[in-house]
């Protein structure tokens, strides 16, 4: 049998933007608007401009832009900083099977990859979808594996997979390009706590570029890196998963379809279903005495019932977002500041949070349920599976659109693109 990284490289390598339906060419430019708009928001967080600087002072020939700034940087430099950008503001996108952030990924590669070498909107799209699918594959492998891996270790692949195809790789070197992802990509859970969130990103996007381009020029490595002992299976991931199934075709419907969520509030994925539950839950009860949550516990998000001391600690904190929720019945991108987090009326919300199981199904692990307890007794309940503006429950232009109004100001796409691509946004 051939070797899994060649398999998936044929699978990867085949689509062409004919075999696209019609919600996963939507989703791809949804991805976009949505990535952007959290770049813009990403341009005022220090960690951003830290890595931004760095790379300006380090300087290269001039390839490719760099979102919302005048600068100009080698494909490797711009990629790492502009993913930043976007991971840094929490307000990009999810997998729903992964929390990952995928759209990240392949935006700030798709862009700057189709920017250096001249591609057309549809090549730039069919990358952009193709690499969504190889993320959510390689997710499936390390899914029951070995625990505190982050997600950026998966997200690569689909990095690598989208600047392969628009640098028109061979199968055997997109083969080697995968490959050499699987030795050179890392991540850990914890560091999720940190500004180390968005420098992962940041990694995860110029080694993608940085195998592909290695690739390119001749660059091979073991043949067997995924499935063989000591490989990547083996070491981070679960050497139980059906590889026929990992290398099947592509097919409708495409994971860019069914898995895709954009983030229509800030802060972690995996608390908006509750937060949603509870702005519900909070529009029939008044004199609130208990906030009780239940559903399936979260990795990297914060359940202590104390106040965030600042935006990294609220954007993972449940009990933050169930009180607000509850205290102003709605949530929006001015939440995530310390004037908001510090009101009187949250801690004193924030500390009525408590946990209590529930023995229900949810579809997807982000789901959530959240009683608001009286202090007459009684009891108002709400459930959320899967958040809004998500694949299952249908994405919708106004609210990206309402994103792009909210975080982009008077930024314009024109500022990160060329105009060669500007036709990536036509409807």
């Amino acid at each position: 049998m051939h070797p899994l990284a060649l398999r998936l490289a044929r699978v990867f390598h085949s689509a062409r933007f004919s075999d696209l339906p019609p919600d996963a060419v939507k989703h791809a430019q949804m991805i976009l608007a949505s990535t952007l708009a959290s770049a813009a928001s990403g341009t005022k967080i220090e960690s951003a401009r830290i890595i931004r600087d760095l790379a300006v002072e380090q300087g290269g020939a001039p390839q490719c832009r760099v979102w919302f700034d005048t600068a100009r940087l080698p494909l490797t430099l711009a990629v790492r900083v502009n993913a930043m950008l976007s991971d840094a503001a929490a307000s990009d996108d999810s997998d729903l099977r992964n929390v990952a952030h995928v759209g990240t990924q392949v935006t700030a590669i798709g862009l700057a990859v189709g920017e250096l070498t001249n591609a057309v909107p549809e090549d730039v799209l069919t990358a952009m979808a193709v690499g969504y699918e190889a993320a959510g594959r390689f997710g499936d492998m390390v899914r029951g594996g070995r625990p505190g891996l982050h997600a950026s270790l998966i997200v690569a692949f689909g990095g690598t997979v989208t600047a392969a195809r628009l640098l028109g790789l061979t199968v055997e070197q997109m083969a080697h390009a995968i490959s050499l992802t699987a030795s050179s990509m890392g991540g850990i859970l914890i560091g999720t706590d940190s500004w180390d969130r968005e420098y992962m990103a940041g990694n995860a996007a110029q080694t993608a570029v940085q195998t592909a381009l290695a690739a390119q020029r001749g660059f091979t490595v073991n043949p067997d890196m995924l499935e063989a002992k000591g490989g990547f299976l083996d070491t981070f991931g679960n050497n139980k998963v059906d590889l026929d199934e990992v290398a099947r075709p592509l097919g409708a419907p495409w994971d860019i379809e069914r898995y895709l969520a954009i983030k229509l509030v800030p802060g972690a994925h995996a608390l908006h279903s509750s937060l949603e539950a509870a702005i519900e839950a909070s529009k029939q009860a008044s004199d609130v005495a208990r906030i009780i949550h239940s559903g399936p516990p979260k990795t990297s998000i914060t359940y202590e019932p104390r106040v965030p001391e600042d935006i990294v600690e609220a954007i993972h904190s449940l009990p933050y977002y169930l009180a607000t929720g509850v205290a102003d019945r709605t949530f929006d991108w001015s939440h995530i500041t310390l004037e908001k987090m510090r009101r009187p009326e949250i801690a004193g919300l924030i500390a009525l949070v408590e946990y209590e199981p529930v023995d229900r199904h949810y579809d997807w692990n982000w789901g959530g349920t959240v009683t608001l307890v009286t202090k007459s007794g009684a009891r108002h309940t709400h459930t959320v599976d899967a958040p809004r503006g998500s694949g299952p429950r249908g994405i919708e232009w106004t609210d990206v659109d309402a994103k792009c109004r909210a975080l982009m100001g008077k930024r314009s796409v024109s500022d990160t693109i060329t105009p060669d691509l500007m036709g990536l946004f036509r409807r």
